[in-house]
């Protein structure tokens, strides 16, 4: 990962950002895997993962994933979402956890030596800055390999250190045989399915 020695890591894993570029890229995350590969680094890890449930939906199939995160020690966020049809008959969801991880992160600076952002989203970039005054490394983690690039030009510029998740693939992914049409790089929640969440499939390994 990182050239430079690291004895504390905040994680933080945009959930839904993480499985739509995953997708892009033509896999599904392993989680256990993913969280393996961090916690082998030999720094002691702490892990945030943020995600949305979905109001009304008796059943959510992201459940099981958020449990087995939870019992493995990761510490999820959720935020119940409502969709809604906008006037031209498109489904649209609202859904943003950025205010949720810059908060979490700012008040973890003084308690960790790197910060692994994995999001591509560009309104991480003053976050960014404001951890890396407090004298804290950050790793960004997300794509250039697509077309457009999944992450934002300030944001990996940014970042200490840039992690392309295509180099990951071999180490936390599951191949997907029959990848799904890629939604917006600039937003991938707004066009994502609510059957895209990732099931308790990628949690296990």
């Amino acid at each position: 990962m990182a050239d430079y020695p690291v004895s504390r890591t905040a994680l933080f894993i945009d959930g839904l950002n993480l499985h739509a570029t995953s997708r892009a890229l033509g896999f599904d995350v392993d989680h256990k895997r993913f969280l393996r590969q961090f916690a082998s680094q030999g720094s002691r890890l702490r892990a945030f993962y943020y995600t949305r449930t979905i109001e009304d939906q008796e059943v959510s199939s992201v459940r099981p994933l958020i449990d087995w995160l939870d019992y493995n020690g990761v510490t999820v966020v959720t935020k119940p979402t409502k969709e809604f049809v906008d006037a031209k008959g498109r489904r649209k969801v609202k859904y943003s956890m950025a205010i949720d991880i810059a908060v979490d992160a700012m008040e973890l600076t003084d308690q960790v030596d790197q910060i692994v952002l994995v999001s591509g989203d560009g309104n991480f970039r003053a976050l960014v800055e404001a951890v890396q005054r407090r004298g804290v490394r950050v790793t960004v983690i997300s794509t250039l390999a697509t077309q457009p690039a999944m992450v934002a030009d300030e944001l990996r510029r940014q970042a200490d250190v840039f992690i392309d998740l295509v180099d990951l693939r071999q180490k936390i992914g599951r191949i997907v045989l029959a990848p799904r049409v890629r939604p917006s790089a600039r937003d991938p929640v707004a066009n994502e399915r609510t059957d895209n969440c990732t099931k308790s499939s990628t949690a296990t390994g």
